[in-house]
């Protein structure tokens, strides 16, 4: 079976057709996959970050708290002390 140049041709030409349509393909796919994955992860993140913030809010006032309860003690501390210091050196 021998085959002319216009057939060699013709079928070369539909072989690199489906190659790059097959390549095109499997590349559009891919990145739609890849697009995907990323946005399900940084959805992902953003959950993760704002609860992260939620911890770090708390966090943050309980510290507040807790310097405004230790700066009263001082307060009340160093009266303590400023009075028995004015009444043992004045007396």
């Amino acid at each position: 079976m021998d085959m002319t140049d216009p057939q060699v041709w013709t079928l070369i030409g539909v072989f690199a057709a489906i190659m790059l349509g097959g390549m095109t393909l499997m590349t559009t796919l891919l990145t739609r996959v890849v697009r995907s994955e990323i946005g399900r992860l940084e959805g992902r993140f953003d959950g993760k970050f704002e609860a992260m913030d939620g911890r770090i809010t708390g966090l943050r006032t309980e510290m507040n708290a807790r310097f405004d309860a230790m700066d009263v003690k001082v307060s009340a501390l160093d009266k303590d002390v400023a009075a028995l210091a004015e009444r043992f050196w004045r007396s």
